[in-house]
């Protein structure tokens, strides 16, 4: 995978862009002045990061899969230790499905009744393969989402989810809380 240098992406104009981001060069990157990355962040192919007028905001040691996507005029926020995994799509925007109103950006607004709203993945969140987010989502620090889910409705802390709409399965582990400390414990020491 080809990444951009580092004065690369300091010319992209990010809002604000930390140490050790490594983003590829097959990933497209649309209002990168409203686009804001932390510290160890890895953005892999094909990804596509459109911030609209709330921007989106993405914490340290990140990993964003191929060909995911970040959409829409609200704010999308991916908090510290989050993972999301390949083909996920988050939107903080949507159309009105309901016949009532056009859909697609080609339509003049007039025509149009889309909804924004903004979306908040938590510390240590894990997104699986194929999952989709949709607007005024908060999933919150420690859920998992399985693979193939949709995620419609706010997701409680520590909890693994599944299916479409998702579901509570059962509580997660918050061992990764004490492995976040070591972590971060380590991280200093050097």
């Amino acid at each position: 995978m080809a990444y951009y240098t580092d004065l690369e992406l300091t010319n992209l104009g990010f809002r604000t862009l930390g140490s050790n981001v490594r983003i590829s060069k097959n990933a497209s990157l649309y209002n990168c002045e409203r686009i804001s990355i932390g510290n160890n962040v890895r953005i892999d192919d094909f990804c596509v990061l459109s911030a609209g007028h709330g921007g989106v905001e993405i914490g340290d040691n990140i990993h964003i899969a191929v060909y995911s996507s970040l959409i829409g005029a609200g704010k999308i926020t991916i908090s510290d230790y989050a993972n999301i995994s390949s083909k996920v799509a988050i939107y903080s925007s949507n159309d009105d499905y309901s016949g009532e109103f056009m859909t697609n950006p080609t339509i003049n607004e007039e025509f149009t009744n889309v909804s924004h709203a903004d979306v908040f993945i938590g510390k240590h969140v894990i997104i699986g393969c194929g999952s989709v987010v949709l607007p005024g989502v908060t999933i919150g620090e420690g859920a998992a989402i399985g693979s193939l889910s949709l995620v419609s409705k706010d997701c409680k802390p520590f909890f693994i989810y599944a299916g479409t709409p998702v579901r509570p399965l059962k509580e997660r582990k918050k061992n990764i809380l004490l492995l976040e400390d070591r972590f971060n414990s380590q991280k200093n020491e050097l």
